[in-house]
């Protein structure tokens, strides 16, 4: 089978006996060996805070600022699009800015009307009230009759209450224009956020993995230009399937092999386990960190790993070719076959919890399915 994986020492094999002496069957012992139980999962190697540097506009790019391999800072300019749309919208958005912080401005020509319809109407309103002063002290004199007294001071009240709405007016004007301005503003601002998506900038440090555009290209908003990580941070990325994954844990350990060099195994824990089902790859996705040093750091990097996921001291194990598939074996001298629990099966062995003994004598006739010698047993039990 292709997920667990059962190591142990092939040195400790001479306890294991094998009988064929021209007979139909054979015969065997159960052996107590250490094994370890492995979870085999493949990925790829990934840099961390690895991501996409995509295009916020539509239009051409017209200028690429970087190439394969190329160390980037965060807020370097990596890409310039021509977006002539959004550069027209923006000149045009400040000119209408300029125009409404203008009006806010006392010099501004409606808020000189209002303010020298201010001052005539408080001239006005003073020479009215004078002429009300007047006419009252010819009425104290008798001069003048109550009529025209009255008829000053309804015109001295008009004239205050015209100098007032002037007052008023010019108090709306100046809210109305600030208010222009505010919303003028605004929309240049998000005009001018508009045009700088024009350019592309590095949001993260890190080195180019690869480059998906050139100069001249037509890319539409959302598609990648290149993608960006930091493979000082390298890592494995392994998918792990649902039978699998219930037995995978964080800060369990790992033997990773690269697919570039089959020869080399090296050390790692389980990091991260991804928090989703990817419908992708239709497994789980876990994030190994190296423990050894690692020499090839070319990400997406074909691997495979198997991860420690138990290990049992002094195990009975018994070939795979004793037990038969439904869970019985043959011990010697009886007729009827007895009802194992095992642990795991692999292709060539078998953990047994109960049912059989270390002194327990198994026979088997199935041969031709498994034909295991002494010396092939150690190198069968290290794979």
């Amino acid at each position: 089978m292709n997920t667990n994986i059962i190591r142990t020492i092939a040195f400790i094999l001479p306890g294991l006996l094998f009988y064929s002496c021209g007979k139909k069957t054979e015969e065997t012992k159960a052996i107590r060996k250490d094994v370890t139980e492995t979870v085999f999962a493949s990925g790829i190697l990934e840099a961390d805070n690895t991501y996409d540097l995509t295009a916020q506009a539509d239009g051409y790019l017209t200028e690429i600022n970087f190439e394969e391999g190329d160390t980037v800072a965060p807020g370097k300019i990596l890409a310039v699009v021509n977006n002539n749309e959004a550069i027209f919208n923006e000149q045009s958005a400040i000119d209408l800015y300029n125009i409404a912080r203008s009006n806010t401005l006392s010099s501004a020509p409606t808020l000189q009307q209002a303010q020298k319809t201010i001052t005539i109407n408080k001239q006005k309103m003073e020479l009215d009230l004078i002429n009300l002063k007047r006419y009252q002290k010819l009425w104290e004199n008798n001069s003048v009759a109550k009529m025209d007294v009255d008829n000053a001071e309804l015109q001295y009240e008009t004239s205050k209450s015209t100098y007032e709405s002037s007052l008023d007016n010019y108090k709306e004007l100046q809210q109305q224009a600030n208010k222009q301005a505010i919303s003028t503003q605004a929309t240049k601002n998000i005009n001018e956020l508009i045009t700088g998506k024009n350019k592309v900038s590095a949001v993260i440090a890190g080195k180019v993995l690869k480059k998906y555009k050139q100069p001249g290209d037509y890319i539409k908003r959302g598609e990648s230009i290149a993608l960006v990580g930091n493979i000082r941070n390298t890592y494995a990325k392994v998918n792990i399937d649902e039978g699998n994954i219930g037995k995978v844990r964080v800060g369990q350990e790992a033997f990773i092999q690269l697919n570039i060099n089959k020869d080399k195994i090296y050390k790692g824990t389980v990091q991260e386990i991804y928090p989703s089902f990817d419908d992708g790859t239709q497994s789980f996705i876990c994030k190994i960190a190296f423990a050894d040093s690692l020499d090839f750091t070319i990400v997406n990097t074909q691997l495979q790993s198997n991860i420690v996921v138990a290990t049992t001291k002094n195990a009975l194990l018994i070939p795979r070719n004793y037990l038969d598939f439904g869970g019985y074996v043959q011990v010697k001298g009886q007729k009827e076959k007895v009802k194992v629990v095992t642990k795991f099966v692999s292709n060539e062995w078998v953990q047994v919890l109960s049912g059989i003994d270390d002194n327990t004598v198994l026979i088997t006739d199935n041969i031709a399915a498994n034909k295991v010698t002494t010396s092939e047993a150690g190198a069968q039990l290290q794979r």
